[in-house]
């Protein structure tokens, strides 16, 4: 394929979705959140009352939404829900929804239709390995849960619902759902270039990754 693809992959709070963001409007590609495509179909089947393990009525609803991103918000049939996507009741359980094999081929649909005619950057936990084997470059973030767990705190719209320990708690217990589940567990691929986000500023890890890209090639 002619398009370039820039895949960042990394733990929950490692910052790929604030970098990815930055990044993409540092060299003029387009930004596909694949978290955000999980959390609006998490936050759609929460908001129909259905449990997690009703995989049916979850796949009914994901098939049956309209998702699409415009000037970088995540609109879920219509809506912008970009900050309500980020609430820790549908933290709690997007990594239950994405480990649904089913679930997971209809966001990676959608991934690859909109990376087809355009080069972007696209964050997740399976994009190097899964999505986009054969992107043009592969970033792997990580951090330590300590930090993590704060970022994740901070982004709460209301702090008085969850405790920064709670936060931390469902950090650790998304990272062993997502690196045991069956279907494209979390793993760095083996081209992926490893950065440790921990107190480093979004501007000396997109600095970080500038660097990487230039000596790839033209972007």
């Amino acid at each position: 394929m002619n398009n370039k693809v820039i895949a960042i992959d990394g733990p929950a709070g490692a910052g790929k979705s604030t970098v990815a963001r930055r990044l993409s409007e540092r060299i003029s590609y387009t930004y596909i959140d694949s978290g955000a495509l999980f959390r609006a179909v998490t936050l759609k089947v929460l908001k129909c009352g259905i449990e997690a393990d009703d995989v049916k009525n979850i796949l009914y609803y994901a098939k049956n939404s309209s998702l699409d991103f415009i000037n970088n918000s995540i609109y879920l049939d219509g809506e912008d829900v970009s900050s309500e996507i980020r609430e820790a009741f549908v933290s709690s359980k997007v990594s239950y929804i994405a480990m649904i094999p089913e679930i997971r081929e209809i966001i990676v649909s959608i991934q690859r239709k909109i990376a087809k005619n355009k080069n972007v950057v696209v964050d997740g936990r399976d994009i190097g390995t899964t999505v986009f084997p054969r992107a043009y470059i592969k970033f792997f973030l990580t951090a330590s849960v300590e930090e993590r767990a704060k970022r994740r705190y901070n982004e709460l719209c209301d702090k008085n619902k969850y405790t920064l320990e709670e936060v931390k708690n469902q950090i650790i217990e998304r990272d062993y759902i997502d690196a045991h589940r069956e279907a494209s567990p979390l793993r760095q691929a083996e081209d992926a270039i490893l950065i440790d986000t921990t107190g480093k500023n979004i501007d000396e890890v997109i600095a970080e990754m500038l660097y990487h890209i230039s000596i790839k090639g033209d972007v």
